[in-house]
Protein backbone atom coordinates (compact mmCIF):
# COMPACT_ATOMS: atom_id res chain seq x y z
CA UNK A 1 0.00 0.00 0.00
CA UNK A 2 1.52 2.83 -1.04
CA UNK A 3 0.96 6.54 0.68
CA UNK A 4 2.28 10.20 0.95
CA UNK A 5 3.14 11.32 4.26
CA UNK A 6 2.25 15.02 4.52
CA UNK A 7 2.27 18.01 6.74
CA UNK A 8 0.64 21.46 7.56
CA UNK A 9 2.04 23.34 10.15
CA UNK A 10 3.17 20.39 11.83
CA UNK A 11 -0.11 18.52 12.00
CA UNK A 12 0.80 15.57 9.78
CA UNK A 13 -0.87 12.30 7.64
CA UNK A 14 -0.15 9.45 6.24
CA UNK A 15 -2.11 10.19 2.67
CA UNK A 16 -3.71 7.40 0.48
CA UNK A 17 -5.11 7.72 -3.08
CA UNK A 18 -8.69 6.17 -3.22
CA UNK A 19 -10.72 4.52 -3.52
CA UNK A 20 -9.32 2.51 -0.89
CA UNK A 21 -10.71 0.60 2.00
CA UNK A 22 -8.68 1.03 5.36
CA UNK A 23 -9.33 -0.65 8.44
CA UNK A 24 -9.11 0.97 11.80
CA UNK A 25 -6.56 -1.21 13.43
CA UNK A 26 -4.36 -0.20 9.91
CA UNK A 27 -4.82 3.00 10.33
CA UNK A 28 -4.07 3.26 14.32
CA UNK A 29 -0.98 1.22 13.01
CA UNK A 30 0.18 3.59 10.25
CA UNK A 31 -0.24 6.26 13.01
CA UNK A 32 2.03 5.02 15.84
CA UNK A 33 5.27 7.16 16.23
CA UNK A 34 7.13 4.21 17.79
CA UNK A 35 6.01 1.28 15.26
CA UNK A 36 4.35 3.36 12.31
CA UNK A 37 4.64 5.92 9.82
CA UNK A 38 3.69 8.31 12.64
CA UNK A 39 0.96 10.40 11.93
CA UNK A 40 -2.26 12.79 13.73
CA UNK A 41 -4.16 10.91 11.39
CA UNK A 42 -5.01 9.12 7.92
CA UNK A 43 -6.21 10.96 4.84
CA UNK A 44 -7.67 9.30 1.62
CA UNK A 45 -7.94 11.67 -1.65
CA UNK A 46 -9.86 10.49 -4.27
CA UNK A 47 -9.98 12.07 -7.86
CA UNK A 48 -13.45 12.48 -8.73
CA UNK A 49 -15.34 13.92 -11.91
CA UNK A 50 -15.23 17.99 -10.95
CA UNK A 51 -13.77 17.74 -7.41
CA UNK A 52 -11.41 15.72 -5.50
CA UNK A 53 -13.11 13.56 -2.54
CA UNK A 54 -11.36 13.54 1.34
CA UNK A 55 -12.15 11.08 4.33
CA UNK A 56 -10.61 11.57 7.52
CA UNK A 57 -9.70 9.11 10.33
CA UNK A 58 -8.09 10.18 13.84
CA UNK A 59 -4.40 8.50 15.19
CA UNK A 60 -7.12 6.55 17.35
CA UNK A 61 -9.08 5.45 14.08
CA UNK A 62 -12.13 7.08 14.98
CA UNK A 63 -13.69 8.99 11.96
CA UNK A 64 -13.63 12.53 12.24
CA UNK A 65 -15.98 14.85 10.16
CA UNK A 66 -13.37 17.37 8.87
CA UNK A 67 -9.80 18.44 8.89
CA UNK A 68 -8.46 21.94 8.64
CA UNK A 69 -4.99 21.32 7.81
CA UNK A 70 -5.92 17.84 6.16
CA UNK A 71 -7.99 19.97 3.59
CA UNK A 72 -4.99 21.77 2.63
CA UNK A 73 -2.93 18.71 2.27
CA UNK A 74 -5.47 16.87 0.19
CA UNK A 75 -5.89 20.17 -2.07
CA UNK A 76 -2.18 20.47 -2.67
CA UNK A 77 -1.50 16.90 -3.22
CA UNK A 78 -4.72 17.31 -5.99
CA UNK A 79 -2.85 20.39 -8.16
CA UNK A 80 0.25 18.45 -7.53
CA UNK A 81 -1.20 15.75 -9.19
CA UNK A 82 -3.19 17.67 -11.95
CA UNK A 83 -6.58 16.44 -10.72
CA UNK A 84 -7.08 20.35 -10.32
CA UNK A 85 -6.83 23.59 -11.68
CA UNK A 86 -5.23 25.50 -9.00
CA UNK A 87 -7.20 28.66 -9.33
CA UNK A 88 -10.50 27.02 -7.98
CA UNK A 89 -12.20 23.98 -6.97
CA UNK A 90 -13.72 21.54 -4.31
CA UNK A 91 -12.53 19.54 -1.99
CA UNK A 92 -16.12 16.82 -0.63
CA UNK A 93 -15.90 15.84 3.01
CA UNK A 94 -18.36 14.39 5.45
CA UNK A 95 -19.16 18.08 6.53
CA UNK A 96 -20.14 19.53 2.95
CA UNK A 97 -18.33 21.20 0.08
CA UNK A 98 -15.02 23.02 0.88
CA UNK A 99 -13.40 25.71 -1.86
CA UNK A 100 -10.03 25.91 -2.48
CA UNK A 101 -7.29 27.24 -4.86
CA UNK A 102 -3.53 28.43 -5.03
CA UNK A 103 -2.39 31.27 -3.37
CA UNK A 104 1.36 31.32 -3.36
CA UNK A 105 4.11 28.83 -3.24
CA UNK A 106 2.78 25.45 -0.91
CA UNK A 107 0.07 27.77 0.08
CA UNK A 108 -3.46 27.11 0.02
CA UNK A 109 -6.65 28.67 0.49
CA UNK A 110 -9.70 27.38 1.37
CA UNK A 111 -13.18 27.54 2.70
CA UNK A 112 -13.22 26.01 5.95
CA UNK A 113 -17.21 26.03 6.71
CA UNK A 114 -20.04 27.52 8.41
CA UNK A 115 -19.77 28.13 12.09
CA UNK A 116 -22.78 28.46 14.45
CA UNK A 117 -22.32 28.52 18.37
CA UNK A 118 -24.61 27.34 20.97
CA UNK A 119 -26.80 30.16 22.35
CA UNK A 120 -25.02 29.79 25.65
CA UNK A 121 -21.14 28.94 27.17
CA UNK A 122 -20.71 25.85 28.45
CA UNK A 123 -19.19 25.46 31.65
CA UNK A 124 -16.98 22.34 32.01
CA UNK A 125 -14.72 21.05 34.58
CA UNK A 126 -15.32 24.74 36.42
CA UNK A 127 -13.89 26.45 32.82
CA UNK A 128 -16.56 28.38 30.44
CA UNK A 129 -16.19 27.39 26.87
CA UNK A 130 -17.73 28.82 23.42
CA UNK A 131 -19.47 25.95 22.00
CA UNK A 132 -18.41 26.12 18.05
CA UNK A 133 -19.74 23.56 15.36
CA UNK A 134 -17.69 24.49 12.51
CA UNK A 135 -18.05 20.88 10.20
CA UNK A 136 -17.13 19.22 13.72
CA UNK A 137 -17.01 20.18 17.72
CA UNK A 138 -14.94 22.78 19.36
CA UNK A 139 -14.77 23.92 22.70
CA UNK A 140 -12.90 27.35 22.94
CA UNK A 141 -11.58 28.87 25.89
CA UNK A 142 -9.67 32.25 26.22
CA UNK A 143 -6.62 32.37 28.78
CA UNK A 144 -4.00 35.26 30.05
CA UNK A 145 -1.17 32.96 28.69
CA UNK A 146 -1.55 29.71 26.74
CA UNK A 147 2.34 28.60 27.72
CA UNK A 148 0.64 28.08 31.30
CA UNK A 149 -2.63 26.70 30.00
CA UNK A 150 -3.62 23.39 31.22
CA UNK A 151 -4.05 21.48 27.46
CA UNK A 152 -2.68 18.70 28.93
CA UNK A 153 -4.56 18.44 31.78
CA UNK A 154 -8.09 19.92 31.01
CA UNK A 155 -8.47 18.77 27.31
CA UNK A 156 -8.78 15.35 28.08
CA UNK A 157 -11.69 16.05 30.45
CA UNK A 158 -13.22 18.11 28.18
CA UNK A 159 -12.99 16.03 25.32
CA UNK A 160 -14.90 13.64 26.61
CA UNK A 161 -17.25 15.21 29.08
CA UNK A 162 -21.21 14.34 28.37
CA UNK A 163 -22.14 17.56 27.22
CA UNK A 164 -20.10 16.84 23.98
CA UNK A 165 -22.13 13.35 23.00
CA UNK A 166 -19.53 13.02 20.58
CA UNK A 167 -16.21 13.81 21.72
CA UNK A 168 -15.15 17.57 21.23
CA UNK A 169 -11.56 19.40 20.13
CA UNK A 170 -10.64 21.67 22.94
CA UNK A 171 -8.94 25.11 22.15
CA UNK A 172 -6.92 27.37 24.66
CA UNK A 173 -6.71 31.04 23.27
CA UNK A 174 -5.16 34.01 23.90
CA UNK A 175 -6.05 37.03 22.05
CA UNK A 176 -2.82 39.28 21.77
CA UNK A 177 -4.34 42.18 19.52
CA UNK A 178 -7.23 42.47 16.96
CA UNK A 179 -5.48 40.97 14.53
CA UNK A 180 -3.58 38.45 16.55
CA UNK A 181 -4.30 35.47 18.60
CA UNK A 182 -1.82 32.57 19.95
CA UNK A 183 -3.81 29.44 20.11
CA UNK A 184 -2.98 25.71 21.43
CA UNK A 185 -5.18 23.10 20.66
CA UNK A 186 -5.73 19.28 22.23
CA UNK A 187 -7.69 16.91 19.60
CA UNK A 188 -10.29 14.87 20.16
CA UNK A 189 -8.96 11.50 19.40
CA UNK A 190 -5.11 12.71 18.89
CA UNK A 191 -4.29 14.62 21.77
CA UNK A 192 -2.40 17.93 21.49
CA UNK A 193 -1.08 19.26 18.06
CA UNK A 194 1.26 21.06 16.79
CA UNK A 195 -2.01 22.73 14.71
CA UNK A 196 -5.76 22.18 13.85
CA UNK A 197 -6.57 24.48 11.21
CA UNK A 198 -10.92 23.86 12.05
CA UNK A 199 -9.62 24.81 15.91
CA UNK A 200 -8.42 28.19 14.26
CA UNK A 201 -11.40 28.64 12.12
CA UNK A 202 -13.45 28.14 15.70
CA UNK A 203 -11.42 29.89 17.70
CA UNK A 204 -11.34 33.67 15.77
CA UNK A 205 -14.90 32.66 15.19
CA UNK A 206 -15.89 33.15 18.93
CA UNK A 207 -13.39 35.89 19.46
CA UNK A 208 -14.66 38.03 16.50
CA UNK A 209 -18.29 37.01 17.67
CA UNK A 210 -17.47 38.10 21.16
CA UNK A 211 -16.13 41.56 19.44
CA UNK A 212 -12.66 41.08 20.66
CA UNK A 213 -10.97 40.75 16.98
CA UNK A 214 -11.25 41.72 13.65
CA UNK A 215 -12.51 39.83 10.48
CA UNK A 216 -9.02 38.56 9.41
CA UNK A 217 -6.42 37.74 12.40
CA UNK A 218 -3.08 35.78 12.39
CA UNK A 219 -3.08 32.60 14.53
CA UNK A 220 -0.14 31.92 15.85
CA UNK A 221 0.09 28.14 16.53
CA UNK A 222 3.05 25.92 17.96
CA UNK A 223 3.58 24.36 14.73
CA UNK A 224 2.99 27.94 12.86
CA UNK A 225 0.60 30.79 11.40
CA UNK A 226 -2.55 30.27 10.05
CA UNK A 227 -4.37 33.33 8.64
CA UNK A 228 -8.52 33.30 9.51
CA UNK A 229 -10.84 35.39 7.47
CA UNK A 230 -14.75 35.49 8.62
CA UNK A 231 -17.10 36.48 6.50
CA UNK A 232 -21.20 36.47 8.64
CA UNK A 233 -20.44 32.71 9.63
CA UNK A 234 -18.27 31.75 6.93
CA UNK A 235 -14.78 31.04 7.96
CA UNK A 236 -11.89 30.74 5.31
CA UNK A 237 -8.17 30.03 6.00
CA UNK A 238 -4.65 29.97 4.42
CA UNK A 239 -1.58 28.36 5.30
CA UNK A 240 0.96 25.57 4.26
CA UNK A 241 0.71 22.19 3.13
CA UNK A 242 3.71 20.14 2.18
CA UNK A 243 4.83 16.73 0.99
CA UNK A 244 7.37 15.24 3.30
CA UNK A 245 8.02 11.70 2.18
CA UNK A 246 6.62 8.79 0.33
CA UNK A 247 6.45 5.13 1.04
CA UNK A 248 5.34 1.84 0.93
CA UNK A 249 3.05 0.15 3.78
CA UNK A 250 2.76 -3.63 3.72
CA UNK A 251 -0.34 -5.09 3.14
CA UNK A 252 -2.60 -6.29 5.93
Amino acid sequence: MKFLKMQGLGNDFVVLEGPISVANEVIVELCDRRTGVGADGVLVATRLDDAVQMEYWNADGSVAEMCGNGLRCIAQLAMGKGWVAPDGFIVRTASGDHAARRVGDGLVRAFVGTASTLASDVSSCGVNFHAVMIGNPHAVTFVDSVINAPVESLGPEVEIDRQFPHGTNVEFASVLSRDHVELRVWERGVGETDACGTGAAATVFAAHSRGDVDARVTVSLPGGDLVIEVDGDSVWMEGPAVSVFSGTWPAT
